[in-house]
């Protein structure tokens, strides 16, 4: 008790043990202790030193601690306590904290002593990430870790939670593989973001940010595991962009997820998770007030749409999603903040970014963009509004680098938007009363402010990039530099500014400008080299011994040079290949000449400029150079160089081999064309080919049938040549042939006849018949009112029964009859034709013709007998229909007529039964008249006998019933 004592701050009885002592003393309580309460209080206290003797617990009781961890899991209590105090011993941020209040309080004092402290400070640091791998040592450690939060306890999961965090900040890769090949373990941590305790599920939030860092495989699995869904709806539920830290939290893990993960972005294209991003960005009238937190949270929005559309993502990738984000008004919406007022100067940038972004290389999103118009009067559109930002010296800088990048991305492979922006520098589309794109980059090209002559010279470079259309076009703009002087060409204009000495940035923004221009463009080459001071001030430039800041000047001096070397056509004579190389050899050298070509490359600005196509620069001095420039000069820099050491006759060597390739191209180009024409008629020819093939196969079928026809005319010739005979009895074999035929016929004939006139005996026997019943049914109809025929009914609906069935049994031998006469008439017919035919083969001879005359006249006469035969049967066959239904009527009524009958036997026992019953009453009434008189008579009364009156009565009676029964 003592000892508890002194652990829990009680008094102590004798000498206070050391710090170490008492941990040591605990240690061995947790380890040996058999009940659980003894363990758990000692597992409180060491929880309760951990953060003053950090070193002392971490070194002694980290093993006991974990073993706690694996045999006590039934108990919640110490669970916890051991999770806190692994915590505890290796978290930085409670002494990272005391720390900053101690600086805070003593702020004015401990500047001297501020150096020394980052000693301490790293030494905490390093004991936080020594206790973290001693903990990793054993994967088991992390995978207990994980099971622990598989408990829903309140106090264990929490603890658990920040654990696992505290241990992924120390050390986030090798806790990333241990957590990887865990089984579920990642599934585990996903399901800390269901947790209906906010605490847990916001703190699950930042493990999983520390776990999804720079790690493609446990990025996937996250994803997988829904979390895109889980954590847009947290967002939604938090208020989106009003929404507080969570949704920061969420924002930043979303983008863990998404960035330079193609796999998990087309996830999240395809699960239509774009389109819940769209109400993020819905902003009202009233944008003042935005809250420091709302501010944040847009930006990461901003980020993560960004990060969708990125140019670094594949192509296809990036043009699926802006394509997305403009079929669910995404772009719209974006649009919609960029034109609001009120709008933070670092949204509104960021937005610009974002739609740079959304609209880069896509054509729809470009014209829809093209499209938008400020809320102005006149409302003016949306680019016009942009470029007068850029071009404002009093704006942010980081606002005008934005609207440069939205303006190159509008122009991005967009040939319409080129040629729509330099149309507003020509004559004949100028406008003075409304202010265009054109107009306010030549403003900015020709201002005192450097960085809006840098930024209007490279957009306008963009408007000419990769369209030689447009570099010929640009060569028509003239301006008016002062009143009483002719106008000069913008091309002038440039290397006039140039040749003043105006500040460097100025003049490397031109020099890109003149580079984009007449690179791969020889008229404007021509135009450039007609000016007879440009060349003699190029060549001044490159062989002075400047300072360090003109070398990239130099160097873009010299690239403009060696492009009017090599796209030269040679239409100037003072200005050839030739004279124009002599000339770098005679005043510069050629070497010096390439060497100062290579400062361009060599300079520490374009590699970064090189690396992406947004303008990012630390400051306006820094900004000189632009992304597709540095594309240019790595394209052009070898070509000029070899140019330029070319002597007159390699290079005569070179156009003659250009004029040969170019021959060979056109000899190569009329045989394409040639295999072409070719190739069309084989198809051709292949297809005739296969529609003669099915022609042939058709023809051989035809032909197949034919054949088996003609043999079978052979062997019916050759049956009937036997049958004929091959001598001179032939003839008359034929003629008895003939007449056997025909008395067969005949015979047949006959019989068909017999069997009609049977037929027709029937029928009219049979119309006898119906009429009787017909007559029988009306007498049953007059006697159904009368008694009498009820009594009758019976035997005659009986016959009547009996005779219908008769006649049934006889319509349907009739049918067989009739069927099996039609089939006759078809054997004989078949017959008729095979002798007929039979007889056409053999009338090939001039001695069967008259025979065969003779056969087919008869034959004729059989058919249109069997024809009238027919005709005759069907009639019979619809007089017997007719006949089946008069039947059918007939059963019909008799049918009736039973149940009339029916209804008039039960009237008869109905007025029988109350007969009797009459009777009844009327033998009680005479017994009671009978008594009374004898008791009339007993009294002495005289009472009149009746006694025969009531006998006759009786006799009467009687015969009455002999007479019902007789009738019954």
């Amino acid at each position: 008790m003592n000892f508890f004592r002194g652990v829990m701050g009680g008094q102590p009885a004798g000498p206070q043990p050391s710090g170490a002592e008492t941990i040591q003393k605990l240690c061995d309580r947790v380890a040996s202790s058999t009940l659980l309460e003894d363990r758990r209080d000692a597992v409180r206290a060491l929880k309760s030193l951990s953060k003053k003797y950090r070193l002392e617990v971490g070194t002694q009781a980290m093993n006991h601690l974990l073993q706690i961890l694996q045999t006590d899991r039934s108990d919640s209590e110490i669970i916890g306590y051991a999770l806190d105090t692994l915590f505890n011993i290796i978290c930085n941020d409670e002494e990272e904290e005391q720390d900053e209040s101690e600086d805070a309080a003593s702020m004015g004092k401990q500047k001297a002593v501020a150096v020394p402290d980052e000693n301490p400070q790293k030494q905490v640091d390093d004991l936080g990430v020594q206790f973290t791998d001693k903990l990793i040592q054993e994967p088991e450690n992390v995978t207990l870790l994980l099971t622990m939060l598989e408990e829903f306890d309140f106090h264990v999961r929490w603890p658990g939670v920040k654990l696992l965090t505290i241990l992924l900040k120390n050390q986030c890769v090798q806790l990333q593989a241990i957590i990887l090949v865990s089984p579920m373990g990642v599934s585990r941590l996903m399901d800390l973001l269901a947790d209906s305790r906010e605490v847990i599920r916001n703190d699950g939030l930042l493990l999983l940010q520390q776990l999804t860092k720079n790690n493609a495989a446990i990025q996937k699995i996250v994803a997988f595991e829904n979390a895109f869904e889980r954590l847009l709806d947290i967002i939604t539920e938090e208020g989106s962009s009003d929404g507080g830290i969570v949704v920061e939290d969420c924002l930043i893990l979303l983008l863990n997820l998404l960035r330079n993960n193609s796999s998990n972005q087309n996830f999240f294209k395809e699960g239509s998770y774009i389109q819940r991003m769209k109400p993020w960005f819905e902003v009202g009238d009233d944008n003042s007030g935005w809250s420091a937190q709302k501010v944040t949270n847009l930006h990461l929005m901003l980020q993560l749409v960004r990060v969708m559309v990125s140019p670094t993502n594949s192509p296809g990738a990036t043009a699926s999603c802006q394509k997305s984000m403009f079929q669910c008004g995404l772009l719209q919406q974006l649009c919609t903040i960029l034109m609001a007022t009120g709008v933070p100067a670092d949204i509104l940038t960021e937005t610009i970014n974002t739609v740079s972004e959304v609209i880069r290389g896509s054509q729809v999103n470009q014209d829809f963009f093209a499209s938008v118009n400020a809320p102005s009067n006149p409302p003016r559109p949306a680019i016009v509004v942009l470029l007068m930002s850029m071009v404002n010296e009093r704006q942010p800088f980081v606002l005008r680098c934005a609207v440069l990048y939205c303006f190159q991305c509008f122009l991005y492979r967009n040939q319409k938007g080129q040629g729509e922006i330099v149309a507003t520098l020509l004559p004949s589309t100028i406008d003075a009363n409304s202010i265009s794109a054109g107009q306010l980059l030549c403003g900015g090209l020709f201002s005192a402010d450097s960085l809006s002559n840098w930024c209007a010279a490279v957009a306008l470079a963009h408007a000419l990039q990769d369209n030689l259309t447009q570099k010929e076009q640009l060569l028509r703009v003239q301006l008016a530099t002062s009143l009483g002087k002719p106008p000069v060409s913008l091309l002038q204009q440039c290397t006039n500014i140039l040749s003043q000495g105006s500040k460097v940035q100025t003049r490397v923004g031109l020099l890109m400008l003149l580079c984009t221009w007449i690179s791969n463009c020889p008229i404007a080459v021509t135009h450039f080299l007609h000016n007879q001071e440009n060349v003699p001030f190029l060549t001044g430039q490159i062989s002075e011994n400047l300072g360090e800041d003109e070398r990239l000047v130099q160097g873009l001096c010299a690239l403009l040079l060696g492009i009017c070397i090599y796209h030269n056509d040679n239409s100037l004579e003072n200005y050839t290949k030739e004279k124009l190389k002599q000339l770098i050899e005679k005043r510069i050298g050629k070497e010096n000449f390439v060497e100062k070509l290579s400062f361009i490359t060599k300079h520490e600005l374009y590699s970064r400029a090189a690396q992406k196509p947004q303008p990012v620069f630390p400051s306006p001095e820094q900004m000189l150079f632009d992304h597709e420039f540095t594309k240019l000069v790595k394209d052009l820099e070898g070509v000029i160089t070899k140019a330029v050491h070319k002597s007159s006759e390699e290079e005569k060597k070179e156009e003659e081999t250009k004029k040969t390739i170019e021959q060979h191209d056109s000899i190569v180009t009329q045989y394409k064309e040639l295999i072409r024409e070719q190739d069309s008629q084989l198809q051709e020819l292949r297809e005739q080919v296969s529609s003669m093939s099915s022609q042939k196969e058709l023809m051989q079928s035809s032909l197949a049938q034919q054949l088996s026809q003609i043999q079978q005319h052979k062997d019916q010739y050759n049956l009937l040549k036997l049958k004929l005979g091959k001598d001179s009895q032939g003839q008359a074999g034929s003629q008895a042939d003939g007449a056997q035929v025909n008395g067969l016929q005949t015979e047949e004939l006959g019989q068909l006849r017999e069997e009609v006139e049977e037929l027709r005996r029937q029928q009219a026997t049979l119309h006898s018949q119906l009429g009787e019943k017909e007559t029988l049914i009306s007498t049953l109809r007059s006697g159904s009112s009368q008694e009498a025929g009820d009594a009758t009914g019976g035997p005659v609906n009986t016959d009547m029964t009996q005779e219908l069935e008769a006649l049934r049994s006889q319509i349907q031998s009739q049918q067989a009859e009739i069927s099996q006469l039609q089939t006759e008439r078809t054997e004989l017919l078949r017959r008729a034709e095979a002798k007929s035919s039979e007889a056409g083969v053999a009338g090939g001879s001039s001695e069967d013709s008259a025979l065969l005359a003779d056969l087919e006249g008869k034959l004729a006469a059989q058919t249109s007998e069997t024809d009238r035969l027919k005709a005759e049967v069907q009639g019979l066959t619809e007089g017997r229909a007719g006949m089946e239904q008069q039947l059918a009527s007939a059963t019909s009524t008799v049918a009736i007529l039973q149940a009339e009958k029916a209804k008039l036997q039960g009237e008869l026992q109905e007025s029988k039964k109350e007969q009797d019953d009459l009777l009844m009453l009327l033998a009680d009434q005479d017994q009671k008249i009978h008594s009374l008189k004898q008791k009339l008579k007993d009294l002495g009364e005289a009472v009149d006998d009746d006694d025969d009156l009531r006998d006759q009565t009786d006799d009467d009676y009687d015969e009455e019933e002999d007479d019902e029964e007789k009738d019954d």
